[in-house]
């Protein structure tokens, strides 16, 4: 399930749902269907076109009450950029640190240092 198609390759319906997911970071399918103004049958379709062709990707959930998909982009169309200082990763990726941490310092400072040669 790779993108061999390129999105202009996409139907209409298919790129105006890409960016939808894009923009929002990830939306409910119940959601999505409505912000695109379709039915839900036609937005099931251009969802689960979209997921064969590698463009997002959907997770089963529960959203207000009623079993629905979680749709997203896939992780390599994410900005993962914010979790970066210079080089390091956030100290809150996978751990269990405090504000108040020689991690968390050293990772603020990280973000000091880079926006000061910005300037």
């Amino acid at each position: 399930m790779s993108t061999a198609l390129s999105e202009e390759e996409l139907a209409e319906d298919e790129r105006a749902g890409l960016a939808l997911v894009r923009e929002s970071g990830g939306i409910h399918q119940s959601d999505f269907w409505k912000e695109l103004d379709v039915n839900s049958r036609k937005g099931s379709r251009i969802v689960e076109s979209l997921v064969e062709k590698g463009f997002v990707e959907r997770e089963d959930t529960i959203y207000n009450g009623h079993n629905t998909f979680y749709i997203t982009p896939p992780a390599r169309d994410r900005d993962f950029s914010l979790l970066l200082a210079g080089n390091s990763l956030s100290p809150f990726i996978g751990d269990d640190l405090t504000p108040q941490s020689d991690s968390f310092s050293q990772w603020i400072m990280n973000l000091a240092y880079e926006e000061y040669n910005d300037l």
